[in-house]
């Protein structure tokens, strides 16, 4: 690698967004390069625990709402997005020449989904740039079918997603349906008109590329055939990114992203102690969706007609509302604990962990595979559908339990699938089999000598 390289990280301000792209620029800075990680103002003023590498170095820039007013009710993701489009690219082109004027050029730009723009912004101050996919290649898959501009299905207008007869079939994967692809795919979802935009966006710029370059989070014994889709694109493999203690081993103290945006708990990890080996049920719904009270209940129904503790995120706990006075109400406290928040990757590895009841979105399942735990998938947007079709039918490394006409997962569809996960019958042990295999092979990708280990080495010379 040329030693002098600087790669410039490039994230929204969102967990799911930053806890991947910050462990590539820790990957990378451990490796010799400069990197800055660089995200919105507000974003970066959240992140409470902010690692400490040699050679990692932090930026922001204003996305149009430093006074951080995003979460208003009257903000939709298309207008937050339309002004950070229209603010960020002249502050990046800034930041780029004050990294030149301090004697640190940037010689290499990282963006992820959403901002296909940022490789328009490299290409007119001649720097390169790499894609870095954070959901699995199966969905990279489906926008390439539907996106791609020289016969991507959906180039001339709008096909009919909502047909019950709609299927898509892609090697190495199973049939999919309307309710196994991205949710924003299908043209009645609120996030469709931004979301198809942007992946139009994001195909048209990897075509203009005469080179165009693919990071993607996963790595090739999980997604081999997927990875073979693009003939045309470098798709370069260079997961799981997930903390170094639980993947390559070479940094023991690297234990968390290092980068939670939200205040957690300090006594989960005690509570998790005292418990048996296996017999805890960790929930969590991700860092964005916004759970309906009447899913809440039937989740906590589920737990309190389990036999098993629990361990429950829920982000608005401590503002003890009526919900968790409600809870609280119906014992919640006897039999689990409910935290505002937590190090997912310290409960994950935790011995005490025997299922992760989960969203399903690609970062909390990459995660659990490193971690060989079982799961019990509750999608509820975006790629989340796909990711649980994968764990159910490709890996076998957990059960979909599916919702209802109302879109919600019944109480009793949720004790199913904990009974059949945790129990001691034949689906489980196969379930917790196909974990541990699935687990041993993500963490021979990630050490010395293995397909994710090479496939970053390799990337660093070739720039």
């Amino acid at each position: 690698m040329n030693k002098h390289h600087h790669f410039m990280i490039f994230s929204l301000p969102a967990q799911g967004h930053i806890n991947p792209t910050l462990q590539l620029a820790k990957n990378l800075a451990r490796a010799g390069a400069r990197v800055t990680f660089t995200t919105t103002t507000v974003g970066l003023s959240r992140m409470r625990n902010r690692p400490t590498v040699d050679g990692l170095f932090f930026e922001s820039f204003t996305d149009g709402y430093d006074g951080g007013d995003t979460s208003s009710k009257t903000t939709t993701p298309d207008d937050y997005m339309a002004k950070f489009k229209q603010a960020v690219p002249g502050n990046l082109a800034r930041l780029l020449d004050t990294c030149s004027s301090q004697g640190h050029p940037v010689t290499f730009l990282v963006y992820t989904i959403m901002l296909p723009w940022v490789a328009d912004v490299a290409r007119a101050v001649h720097v390169p740039s790499a894609f870095l996919v954070i959901q699995c290649t199966a969905a990279l898959a489906i926008y390439h079918h539907f996106f791609n501009p020289n016969n991507g299905v959906h180039k001339d207008g709008v096909i009919d997603i909502n047909d019950p007869s709609f299927s898509l079939k892609l090697p190495g994967l199973p049939l999919l349906s309307n309710k196994e692809i991205p949710s924003f795919l299908i043209p009645s979802d609120h996030l469709n008109s931004l979301m198809t935009g942007t992946l139009r966006d994001h195909m048209e710029v990897l075509e203009k590329d005469p080179n165009p370059l693919v990071l993607i989070n996963t790595f090739e014994a999980l997604e081999e055939k997927q990875l073979k889709i693009f003939p045309n694109m470098n798709i370069i493999p260079i997961g799981p990114l997930v903390p170094s203690a639980f993947s390559d081993g070479n940094d023991a103290t690297d234990t968390s992203f290092g980068c939670d945006m939200f205040g957690k708990s300090k006594d989960y990890i005690s509570w998790l102690d005292s418990k048996a080996e296996r017999s805890v049920v960790y929930v969590s719904f991700g860092s964005i969706a916004e759970i309906s009270r009447e899913q809440k209940e039937e989740v906590l129904e589920a737990l309190m007609g389990s036999s098993r503790p629990f361990l429950w995120v829920i982000r608005s706990w401590e503002s003890e509302g009526e919900e968790a006075k409600a809870m609280k109400d119906k014992g919640v406290e006897e039999r689990g604990l409910v935290v505002p928040w937590c190090t997912q990757t310290e409960v994950l590895f935790h011995k005490s962990i025997g299922c992760f009841l989960t969203h399903c979105g690609w970062n909390s399942t990459l995660e659990s595979l490193v971690a060989s735990m079982p799961i019990v998938a509750c999608p509820h947007f975006s790629d989340q559908f796909t990711n649980a079709k994968l764990v159910e039918e490709v890996w076998g490394t957990g059960l979909w339990a599916r919702a209802n006409e109302k879109k919600v997962v019944e109480r009793e569809e949720i004790k199913r699938c904990l009974e059949i996960v945790m129990g001691g019958g034949e689906r489980g042990e196969e379930i917790r089999k196909n974990a541990n295999k699935w687990a041993s092979l993500a963490v021979e990708a990630m050490k010395e000598g293995g397909s994710s280990n090479r496939n970053l080495k390799k990337f660093l010379e070739d720039i």
